[in-house]
């Protein structure tokens, strides 16, 4: 596999702004999908004491570990970006692929791919992005965003010297920016004075292996709500339902028979009893340390790897999608049942434009969604989300999100009167419910208490239905997408387009080769002379080509997952590093590298693990064509004629040929892409 490699900020800015000034999109999600603020509804509420401008945001995952992903996500809505899971260990070799969201959602994929460093620096690195995109007006009135950080898996690894470093790095992140204010190109120079935030977070949503004890979840919170001044979050795991109750909503009401919950998962993770007794001690730690304190459900569920997508290896796998939403949702009423409203609750589980509006109404802050974004469209469906927030409360007269949660459900008038008011407010509160009212005025200070009633009473009435719901039974989540039984190859393909959007780091991209055919030869030297001999034929069918970008590909299989050729996309199709350095660093993998010379550029081919170069010079016909054995200048339009060099036998000209076709498409005017905008901002080399 490829490594994931940072991309510089330079070319981060170049992408984007070149982007959006000549395709109107960023990342390649068009404008139209950026989420601006719906006209008359206020969807902002608060998030561990602090206003975000949306109850939306990308889970920590696929979504939130690279600065181009975070970014694609704030502009897709999510105004509380829960940064990707770090630990101490982050040199970890993992499964790949990793995620499977051909049904419901699987994966085998649970921690940071970047080092602790370079993962504070993406992070630091997008929200100077989203600074610059604030100033440039892009997306204006929905400003308050929240960086959440999430730390793993154990106490040891957290109080370790570097996982600290990082956490004070994103509560003081003033040294990182100064020196990044120097790599935003000429071309923006303005943004380098922007005033960007020096605390990038305070907030931690604590995320711990299944199995961990749960004195050991006590232990990391409480160090990190006294010692680092965190307020923190808990995810809490799905088995917390135990056994019976799990085993009969997953396979009895559910349907999913053919997925096994191993008897570890219970009999390693915390009780009900256990959970409870420490989230009632740490909400007291916290409230003594001028804290906040919640909890989150839910994690993913563990269960037995049944899938030939994934490693052998790999013993058990992590699932999500449709099925985990009644059976957090199912939690989220049995924690309330026991606590009320005491603790403030954040949700993952199963969220999509269906049942966003729902979740939102039970008084949860923010609802996430991760799989969902996997899926086709991946990222433009953030802007569904807020759509179908906004009509629904337009339908129930909500003006804010409090309202909507109270006017949500049909619970309005029973929890009103659950208060036991004095008659004469009663009646202001009935009279703003008949009509248009404000309900905050109307119950003055007793709104709190109405708004929690009404949390409570929604969440029961939603856990009673949610599970009878046909949109989450196995039955409604078994057809895996199309596959029309061809395999991908070099070029052409069906050109649906799938794997740019739903790709969460944006490595799959388009570029265009002009259609025909173009004769391919070799070059061999009879008496002294050089002669060209046809060995077959370069055929383009269709112009729009797709390549992927190496340094942003994990190889996580989602966009071969929903290609409907065989083979894999980020396999198959044409690779490009954003370096000679990662390039030689995967010697396994064919691709392409271009390189920045004083006289023009310079490109590396490998195919089959052969290595090639060509070598182009501005306003100039004749190019240079490398390789094992030959060393050659010609002009390709006339390659015998004009031939001159060393070569061993006879060189093939296949390669070149497909080269001065890539290398044209992915550098021609107007072309944007992560190539062509490194390519912009690398100094030239020898």
């Amino acid at each position: 596999m490829v490594d994931l490699v940072p991309i510089p900020l330079g070319v981060l800015v170049t992408r984007l702004f070149r982007e959006l000034a000549q395709k109107h999109s960023a990342f390649d999600l068009p404008e139209k999908f950026f989420v601006q603020p719906p006209p008359g509804r206020d969807i902002g509420t608060s998030f561990q004491g602090r206003r975000i401008a949306t109850p939306f945001g990308p889970a920590a995952g696929p979504h939130t570990q690279m600065a181009q992903n975070i970014v694609s996500s704030w502009l897709a809505g999510g105004r509380v970006i829960e940064l990707k899971t770090v630990q101490i260990k982050d040199r970890l070799a993992l499964s790949r692929p990793c995620i499977d969201v051909a049904t419901v959602g699987f994966n085998v994929e649970w921690s940071q791919e970047l080092t602790l460093e370079q993962s504070h620096e993406e992070y630091v690195k997008a929200a100077m992005l989203i600074e610059m995109l604030k100033a440039a007006g892009v997306v204006s009135g929905l400003d308050e965003t929240v960086f959440d950080m999430s730390v793993g898996y154990d106490l040891e690894g957290i109080r370790s010297p570097r996982v600290r470093g990082f956490m004070a790095g994103m509560m003081d992140a003033s040294a990182t920016i100064d020196r990044l204010r120097a790599e935003i190109p000429d071309a923006w120079a303005a943004y380098r004075d922007l005033p960007y935030p020096k605390k990038l977070s305070d907030t931690l949503t604590l995320s711990t292996f299944h199995g961990c004890p749960p004195d050991e979840i006590e232990a990391i919170a409480a160090f990190l709500i006294e010692e680092i001044g965190l307020d923190v979050i808990v995810k809490l795991n799905p088995t917390l339902l135990g056994r019976e109750a799990l085993t009969e909503l997953l396979h009895g009401k559910l349907g999913y028979t053919e997925i096994e919950v191993p008897d570890s998962a219970f009999d390693k993770d915390a009780s009900w009893h256990q959970v409870t007794a420490f989230v009632d001690r740490l909400g007291r730690l916290a409230e003594r340390h001028g804290k906040k304190f919640g909890v989150k459900f839910s994690n993913t569920l563990v269960v037995r790897n049944h899938k030939t997508f994934f490693s052998a290896a790999e013993e058990v796998m992590y699932l999500s999608g449709p099925p985990l939403h009644p059976i957090a949702i199912t939690l989220v009423d049995r924690f309330r049942k026991e606590f009320g409203d005491r603790f403030p609750i954040s949700f993952s589980a199963g969220i999509d434009e269906g049942n966003f509006a729902d979740t939102v109404a039970l008084g949860v802050q923010p609802v996430t969604v991760c799989t969902n974004f996997l899926r086709p469209g991946g990222y433009r469906r953030g802007s569904r989300y807020v759509a179908s927030l906004a009509t629904r409360m337009a339908a129930v007269g909500a003006a804010d999100i409090d309202t909507f949660v109270i006017r949500s459900f049909g619970n309005a008038e029973t929890t009103l009167k659950s208060l036991a008011l004095a008659p004469d407010r009663e009646a202001a509160c009935l009279a703003a419910l008949a009509g248009d009212g404000d309900l905050r005025a109307a119950a003055a200070e007793s709104f709190p208490a109405w708004l929690s009633a009404a949390k409570l009473a929604n969440t029961a009435a939603y856990a009673a239905v949610v599970a009878t719901n046909p949109r989450y039974h196995a039955d409604e989540n078994a057809t895996p997408p199309k596959k029309v039984g061809s395999n991908l190859v070099l070029f052409d393909c069906l050109a649906c387009d799938k794997c740019i959007p739903v790709c969460p780091n944006d490595a799959n991209f388009s570029f265009v080769i002009p259609k025909g055919e173009t004769p391919i030869e070799r070059l061999v030297q009879t008496c002294g002379a050089w002669l060209t001999e046809p060995t077959g034929t370069l055929v383009i069918q269709k112009p729009r080509q797709i390549g992927t970008y190496a340094d942003a590909c994990n190889e996580c299989g989602t966009c071969d997952v929903l290609c409907p050729e065989d083979g894999g996309p980020y396999l198959v199709k044409p690779m490009f590093f954003g370096s000679i350095e990662a390039f030689e660093a995967a010697p396994q993998r064919d691709g392409f590298v271009l390189e920045k010379t004083s006289a023009g550029v310079r490109m590396h081919g490998r195919f089959k693990g052969r290595v090639v170069r060509l070598e182009t010079r501005t306003l100039a016909s004749r190019v240079r064509y490398a390789g094992e054995g030959f060393d050659l200048e010609l002009d390709p339009s006339d390659p015998a004629g004009t031939v001159e060099g060393t070569a061993e036998g006879t060189v093939d000209l296949g390669y070149l040929r497909i080269m001065e076709k890539i290398l044209a498409a992915v550098t021609a005017p107007q072309t944007v892409n992560f190539v062509s905008a490194g390519l912009e901002q690398s100094a030239p080399g020898a």
